[in-house]
């Protein structure tokens, strides 16, 4: 676990998700991160008692990248008032098929959400009971089959960036719920957190937090360069 802590002080602590793993428990009973953190926290601190770790936001399952937890109960509301008014700023690499020919620029859907098969649907207009979601994205690089996109998130949707970008016809790689023909051999998808700023919760200082995809398929492409 040491390896993919990105930053830690006595407020919140930053780690690398990997694909695959959940951020909170489900009904799978599979190990959450937030339980591995914990554990590790324990651990480093010798501490006898439960550990407080407050999740502040979570990515998909299939998705890596990074991940913010907070230490302590005020660094939690603080941290979560921010998450509710919009103030960090989310940057996602994703991996689309190469026919996609944009350079930059927008897209906007209303989005509704089907619980029941835990799949958002992005429409061009808004419907009964959908929310707004915008997002901006820039293509970055140019792969034989595929093209590199940054995004960067307006609003925070349950699978948005997913389902947004399956609506105008390009599914992320390896992402079968949306569209995609092929799976990833580690059951991952082509979608990765890079980039993380918020505001520290006490000292107030803007921060910024940067991993790389993990080097494992279609992202070695990707990191060659």
């Amino acid at each position: 676990m040491e390896e993919r802590i990105l930053f830690e002080d006595n407020h919140l602590i930053v780690v690398v998700k990997k694909a695959g793993e959940l951020v909170q428990g489900d009904i799978t009973g599979d190990p959450p991160l937030v339980t591995l953190v914990k554990n590790f926290l324990k651990k480093k601190y010798n501490k006898p008692g439960a550990v407080f770790l407050g999740v502040v936001h979570r990515l998909d399952r299939p998705t890596s990248g990074v991940v913010l937890f907070a230490k302590t109960s005020k660094a939690l509301s603080r941290l979560n008032e921010q998450f509710k008014n919009r103030v960090p700023k989310k940057t996602y690499w994703a991996l689309v098929p190469h026919l996609f020919n944009q350079q930059e620029g927008s897209l906007a859907h209303w989005m509704t959400r089907n619980t029941k098969q835990n799949k958002s649907k992005a429409h061009p207009h808004e419907v009964p009971q959908s929310k707004f979601a915008k997002l901006y994205f820039r293509s970055i690089k140019k792969l034989n089959n595929y093209t590199l996109l940054e995004i960067n998130l307006e609003t925070g949707r349950h699978h948005q960036i997913r389902a947004q970008l399956s609506a105008e016809g390009f599914p992320i790689q390896g992402d079968l719920k949306y569209g995609a023909p092929r799976s990833n051999k580690e059951g991952s998808i082509s979608l990765h957190a890079y980039r993380l700023e918020i505001e520290h919760p006490v000292t107030k200082k803007a921060m910024v937090f940067t991993s790389d995809p993990p080097k494992l398929g279609i992202w070695k492409a990707v990191l060659s360069d």
